[in-house]
């Protein structure tokens, strides 16, 4: 169950956290490894280190540095992956930072940069490899695909603090649900996960002391806990599971089910204002606002 063997995958955001543990479960498969990071003095340290841990399991991997949403960098991460180990098969897009503000005091930079390297850094990498494996299957060849995107709970039940993080989410899982849709001809499949994680976005303020790792017993949080599924989604196992998002922490997986319609209401005559608000006032008269529609997630 779940060999990767040969397959190639680059996994963005790889030298901490939920990154560098789906980078090593993806060499414990079997799969040979591209670490990107960010192009800083940290960040390259970390991703060398995962290398080294890959290699230490006798594994195969190398370290790619650049920015995850810009154009010529993720083309230049898709030439030295191919250059590299000759294909890509797995693309699992991970990169993000935070910058919290409630909507009226966020500027537009806090806003533009956070939807640039969630949403945007998706879209580059997704357009990459959906181009890659189109022009394979156009070519004859075989192909093995499988877009992995991390979107966040935030998108469900929105996030009065991250209007920014919240937005991209929400974009992420639309743009793979639609990626989905696209490569299903080709065998690709695209997939969301929302993990639960300790993270370098949740190592702050009172989300350090929700996500902080126990003193004993099971550490629900850990970044591991998540990198099983993206191992499994990533596999030939996962072949048939395609449009979906998953929401994962702990010992937990939820199957998130797709928007569906509620109540409709039809009228014998045409809308207006008094018939519109007696017939929806009906509807909405003991409900409490935000909580009986998109309210905050359970606890």
């Amino acid at each position: 169950m779940g060999d990767l063997t040969g397959k190639v995958a680059i996994i963005t955001g790889s030298g901490r956290g939920l990154g560098r543990a789906e980078a090593l479960e993806f060499a414990k498969l079997g799969a040979r490894v591209v670490v990107s990071e960010i192009d800083r003095p940290e960040a390259k340290e970390a991703a060398e280190s995962v290398v080294e841990e890959i290699k230490g399991l006798g594994g195969e991997a190398i370290a790619a540095y650049g920015d995850c949403a810009d154009t010529n960098d993720s083309q230049n991460l898709f030439k030295t992956a191919i250059d590299t180990f000759g294909d890509v098969n797995i693309m699992v897009n991970n990169a993000g930072f935070l910058r919290d503000k409630a909507l009226f005091n966020m500027t537009d930079e806090e806003f533009d940069s956070v939807v640039r390297v969630h949403l945007r850094g998706h879209f580059v990498n997704m357009r990459n490899a959906t181009a890659h494996w189109r022009a394979q299957a156009k070519a004859g060849g075989e192909v093995y695909g499988r877009l992995i995107s991390t979107a966040s709970e935030a998108f469900l039940f929105g996030s009065a603090g991250q209007p920014n993080y919240a937005a991209a989410k929400g974009g992420i899982v639309a743009m793979s649900m639609g990626a989905a849709q696209l490569m299903m001809k080709y065998g690709v499949t695209c997939n969301v996960i929302c993990p639960r994680a300790r993270t370098d976005m949740t190592d702050h303020g009172i989300t350090a002391e929700i996500f902080a790792k126990p003193e004993e017993g099971f550490d629900f949080f850990a970044p591991e806990n998540v990198s099983p599924l993206a191992g499994f989604l990533a596999s030939p196992e996962g072949g048939n599971v395609s449009g979906e998002v998953f929401i994962v922490w702990g010992k937990r997986i939820n199957v998130v089910q797709r928007p569906q319609l509620d109540v409709f209401y039809d009228n014998e005559d045409a809308w207006s204002v008094d018939n519109v608000g007696t017939t929806l006032g009906k509807h909405f008269e003991g409900r409490t606002p935000v909580t009986d529609g998109y309210s905050v997630p359970p606890q």
